[in-house]
């Protein structure tokens, strides 16, 4: 009885895994695809020819951190991997993850 308790917990845990990192970066680099282009600010055609319209800031710096994030996640990631094919685990008790032999 305990096995299938077990086998659940560890099933919870792959799906929010799989949901967080197939999903959820590629969620975030779209979004910050998205607040690049509002941050860019839209294109009005007159009489005259296309005149940009008025940029927003905020909009460029959600995407730069968007990126940031998505980057970051993808680097421990890649350090996850790399790390135990050397003997190595990937340490997230303190706030910075550290390299642990295992």
């Amino acid at each position: 009885m305990h096995n299938l308790g077990f086998a659940l917990d560890g099933a919870w845990q792959v799906l929010l895994a799989g949901l967080a990192l197939g999903a959820g970066l590629p969620i975030l680099f779209a979004l910050g695809i998205r607040s690049l282009a509002w941050g860019a600010g839209s294109v009005a055609v007159d009489e005259t020819g296309v005149t940009a319209g008025a940029r927003r800031p905020a909009g460029t710096a959600l995407g730069y951190t968007l990126f940031a994030v998505v980057i970051i996640g993808v680097l421990l990631g890649l350090t996850f991997i790399v790390a135990s094919g050397f003997g190595y685990k990937l340490d997230f008790s303190n706030v910075v993850p550290t390299l642990v032999a295992k």
